[in-house]
């Protein structure tokens, strides 16, 4: 839909259907503009935060029956 075709639906409509029209349009420009942006991530960030226990590619007990 064009910007003119948009505008003449709009001028069609009843001044109270007007109103709501506009209210939505703010509504729309405020929840895009409260919208955190996200930061670029960094590489390697997280290095030396997250330790792994040297067993961890070890069978677990618990499975020994189907290993």
């Amino acid at each position: 839909m064009t910007t003119t075709n948009l505008q003449i639906e709009i001028n069609s409509l009843p001044l109270n259907l007007r109103q709501e029209v506009a209210d939505f349009v703010e509504f729309l420009k405020t929840k895009h503009k409260n919208k955190p942006k996200l930061k670029s991530r960094e590489f390697g960030y997280a290095k030396g935060k997250i330790k792994l226990s040297d067993d961890f590619d070890e069978p677990l007990e618990m499975f020994a029956d189907y290993i």
